[in-house]
């Protein structure tokens, strides 16, 4: 796989942890850099752990799936992307009764944020993908994102929060169609 595709992977898992950082931050009275590091370390690791353990779980049935495994990454990234765009539909990006700070709650956040990252991490045991580089460039790309996060939903939250989750999940379905039909045409 590609430096470009694993980016683009890495940018569209990031886009539910960075809405998640963007609605904490619009939710925030007043700016925490705190909040936004501690934040963007726990989606970070998540996003690098969860598709190692979704690649480790592939390992042990890949044989039995090989003949259909690239429709079964399209499957998966199509699901997850439009799972994103639905739920960008649906929440108040600025509401949050939850203490954001509290370890328990950042932990719930950031393994319900990368769950999606577990299922992308069976894709790429799926396709033979090495997982060390692909982990390391998703973790990174979380972490910035969220800190980012973090910050400008203090300033613009409510304006731009549903769009991130948009555009996450356009990207996973877009990335699922480019795996299917470089199958399809033997690339």
């Amino acid at each position: 796989m590609d430096w470009v595709t694993i980016f683009f992977i890495a940018l569209g898992l990031s886009m539910d942890a960075t809405a998640v950082a963007l609605a904490s931050g619009c939710a925030a009275r007043e700016i925490a850099w705190r909040l936004a590091l501690r934040m963007a370390f726990f989606f970070g690791f998540f996003q690098m752990l969860m598709p190692v353990l979704g690649w480790l779980a592939g390992l042990g049935f890949k044989k039995a799936i090989a003949s259909f495994d690239h429709w079964l990454a399209f499957g998966l990234l199509l699901l997850i992307g439009l799972k994103m765009i639905r739920e960008a539909y649906r929440s108040d990006p600025c509401r949050s009764r939850n203490n954001l700070t509290s370890l328990p709650v950042l932990l719930g956040l950031a393994v319900a944020t990368s769950i999606d990252a577990l299922a992308v991490g069976l894709s790429f045991s799926l396709l033979a993908v090495d997982i060390i580089v692909p982990v390391l460039i998703i973790g990174i790309v979380t972490f910035i994102l969220s800190f980012l996060g973090v910050l400008a939903g203090h300033k613009f939250g409510a304006l731009i929060a549903g769009k991130v989750e948009i555009l996450g999940g356009l990207i996973l379905i877009a990335i699922g169609c480019k795996i299917l039909l470089e199958h399809l045409h033997g690339g």
